[in-house]
């Protein structure tokens, strides 16, 4: 799982505060946060919004898609795809095509139609959940 301080719409107070909680990893930030009453909870215990911790939440459940790491992560950031939500928000053949410029302005190699594709799907299961 991910560290904590890799989600990047989080302002450093509040990484401080879920530390406090005991909050290290991304893992950790979605099992704490997995119904809405435990969102108001943490968000309540941080002095955060519900939305705050719902924006953090939509960025970790994209941080924890299989084989996806801190450079797929810089990539999607790149193409303006911030959570998962921006995945949900596209066709498949749109989130390919949205990866493509980004990977080489990045001079990344471009992603696999096989892995696009699996983030695709993983995206739409965990959204239905």
């Amino acid at each position: 799982m991910p560290p904590i301080d890799e989600l990047t719409r989080i302002e450093p107070v509040y990484l401080d505060r879920l530390g406090k909680q005991g909050v290290f990893t991304t893992g950790i930030l979605l099992e704490v946060s997995e119904t809405p009453t435990r969102r108001q909870t943490l968000a309540d215990h941080l002095g955060a919004t519900i939305n705050d911790v719902a924006t953090w939440r939509d960025e970790a459940l994209m941080l924890n898609l299989a084989s996806f790491g801190p450079d797929e992560h810089r990539l999607l950031i790149q193409a303006g795809i911030r959570g998962l939500q921006g995945i949900v928000e596209l066709d498949l053949e749109a989130f390919r095509a949205q990866l493509v410029r980004p990977a080489l302005q990045l001079r990344m190699e471009p992603i696999d139609d096989l892995r696009a594709e699996g983030w695709w799907d993983q995206a739409r299961t965990l959204e239905d959940e």
